[in-house]
This record gives C-alpha cells, structure tokens and sequence, in this order.
C-alpha cells in the first residue's frame, strides 16, 4: 500500500466515513491515477478536468460514478494533499431527475405470494414494512424488534444514524413464526457463513427470482420496495413530516419527492378544464 493511499484511509477512518464509501473513494482515486500512470499528488487540475471529460465522453459514466469520483477526487486534494484550488476545478455534475420505480399494493403483494422461502418471505416484509434499507435489513439483530413499544430499532443506517419504524402486529406474528423455526441469535437474518449476517448479494438473488416467479415486468430492487413504501404512506395520508423521519431522510425535500409519483394525489388534484364552467358535450 502507497504512502498516499494509507493517509487517505486515515483521513476517512479519522473522519468515520462508512467502510463501503471508503472501498468507493480508493477505486475512484486509484482509477484516476491509472488512467495517467501517476501518484495524484503528481497531477492537478488539468488532468482532473481531462479525466472527467475521459469519463463522460468515453466510459459514458452514469451521474452516480461521476459524482463519487468527484467526491473521492475532492476528498484527496482537499484533505488529504491540502489543495485550496479543488473545489473551483473540480464540478459536480448535474444531477438527473428521475421518477423511482414504484410498485402498486396489488405487486407487492404478488411479489410476496411468489416466495416460498419463509425466512426469505421473512426479509422482503421487514423491507417493505419500515421502508429498510438492504443494509439495514441485514445489520438487524433479534434484539432490534422490540414487541413491547412495537418499534424496530434500525442502528447505523446512512449516514450512521439510527432511528425507530414502526412495527407492524401482522409482521410482528411473521417474525414470530420465523423466530421460532430459525432460533437466530446474533443477526436476525443469518447468512451461510456461521456468525454473519445474509449477504445483500443473496437477497438480491432470491429477489430476482421471486419478481420473475412474479410475472411483474418492472425493474425491482430492494429499494423498489423502500419507494414503494414511501409512495403507499403518502397515499394513505402519511404527512410528510412522519415519513422524512421514518426513512430517515436528513432533508424534507427527498422525502417530497414521493409526491410526484403517488398516484393518489395526481388523480385526486384537479386539471384546468375541471375548473372551467360546466360544458354540455352533447351541443
């Protein structure tokens, strides 16, 4: 390991950042220097701008990679190497404005009639039910579930913050059930390997399988079932307040944007010929 990458995982470390955005920031630097060959130190601002260019026009790089690489490009200079010209030659780009795939109730339903694994049944409810993250729902322990206040502790989500969901009675005899065949006792989800959590990679395999079991043409992730979620508490009158705390959003307006795809509210507001006098369509 180079002198310079040890000091950049110091700088994360001491910082506290997440082990997966510390794992991202590295292969965006390291990426970075080899495509010149060179230490970054050894490099600046033009050849950051001849990167980001190489990115866009070359590797046709989404706005979520260009953006952790200039995340990881700014971290370095900034913190690392103590650059005062970063932030001037170093843009974010522009972010994409795309609608969250939603499923209606009548999917998730069927998506959930299509397992017959019941700890795996088991996995998707909890996801559903308090809108989890996939890491949060494999960092769950049994201790998490709290019958007695109906509460499910979620500890260290994004941005190492915990908060509380509400536990639903019906998931709760679920869990229950699950409990009583499975006996886990350090994570709640178990995966193969003794004294470690299921792997995201194995509840994205056993999710792919179920939506195709499922017939549901969409493209469905585990945070499919987080939108959705979201999209079924505004549509049942959820304000939006109760939701941004129970997804644990740090700002109202990405709670906000479950207003544009519920459904509910875009049928029940009104279009300007509604407003309009009333017309004959007979004359």
């Amino acid at each position: 390991m180079s002198v310079l990458r040890q000091r950049m995982l110091e700088d994360l470390s001491i910082r506290n950042y997440a082990s997966r955005t510390k794992e991202r920031y590295i292969a965006c630097v390291a990426q970075f220097a080899l495509y010149f060959h060179k230490s970054p130190d050894l490099l600046g601002p033009k050849e950051i701008r001849s990167y980001q260019v190489h990115l866009v026009k070359v590797k046709k790089c989404s706005w979520t990679v260009l953006n952790q690489t200039v995340c990881a490009l700014r971290f370095i200079y900034v913190i690392t190497l103590d650059k005062d010209w970063v932030i001037r030659h170093i843009p974010y780009a522009k972010g994409e404005k795309k609608l969250p795939v939603v499923l209606s109730q009548g999917e998730v339903l069927r998506l959930l009639e299509a397992v017959s694994n019941f700890k795996h049944l088991s996995i998707l409810l909890i996801a559903y039910s308090g809108g989890l993250r996939i890491s949060e729902v494999t960092h769950l322990r049994a201790s998490d579930i709290n019958s007695d206040r109906m509460i499910i502790h979620v500890r260290c989500g994004k941005g190492r913050k915990d908060r509380i969901v509400p536990l639903s009675p019906i998931l709760l005899s679920i869990l229950r059930v699950y409990w009583a065949e499975s006996r886990p006792t350090q994570h709640l989800f178990p995966g193969s390997i003794a004294n470690r959590a299921i792997s995201p990679s194995s509840i994205r395999c056993f999710l792919r399988k179920a939506v195709l079991a499922a017939g549901i043409k969409k493209t469905v992730t585990m945070h499919t079932l987080r939108h959705s979620f979201a999209t079924h508490h505004l549509e049942a009158g959820t304000d939006l307040r109760t939701l941004q705390m129970v997804m644990g959003h740090s700002s109202l307006n990405t709670t906000s944007l479950y207003l544009r795809v519920s459904t509910e509210r875009i049928r029940s507001t009104k279009t300007p010929i509604d407003l309009l006098p009333d017309i004959d369509a007979t004359e």
